[in-house]
C-alpha cells in the first residue's frame, strides 16, 4: 500500500453578485494511504481518449474534513487535480474515490 500526501480542494458557494454564486476553493493538506490504484480510458471512439482513474485514497480526517466532506471537489495527486467522485466516512478516515482530471475553479 502506497502512502499519500497531498492537497484536497473544498468548494463553498459564495455569492459574487446578487443571485450569482460561484465556488470559492480552499485547499488543505492531508496524509493517508492509496488503497487502490487503477486507470482506464473511456470507451468512446475518439482521437484522444479521456483518462479516468479508479483510485481509492484513504486520508486521516481532521474535524474540518469530517464537517465539510460534502464540499470536497478534488484531490491534488501525482502532479494533477483529480475529481472526487465518492466520499465514504469511516472514522477517523475519509475514503475518497477519484475520477477524471478536474477542470473547475482553483484557489
Amino acid at each position: 500500500m502506497a502512502r499519500f500526501f497531498g492537497s484536497i480542494g473544498y468548494g463553498h458557494a459564495v455569492e459574487t453578485s446578487p443571485g450569482v454564486f460561484e465556488d470559492k476553493i480552499t485547499e488543505r493538506e492531508y496524509y493517508g494511504d492509496v488503497n487502490r490504484s487503477q486507470k482506464q480510458y473511456d470507451g468512446e471512439a475518439k482521437v484522444i481518449q479521456n483518462l479516468r482513474l479508479n483510485n481509492e485514497i484513504s486520508i486521516v480526517a481532521d474535524s474540518y474534513a469530517e464537517e465539510n466532506f460534502f464540499a470536497i471537489k478534488y484531490v491534488r495527486w501525482m502532479g494533477a487535480r483529480w475529481v472526487v467522485t465518492n466520499v465514504e466516512v469511516r472514522r477517523p478516515r475519509l475514503i475518497l474515490n477519484l475520477g477524471e482530471v478536474y477542470n473547475g475553479p482553483t484557489p
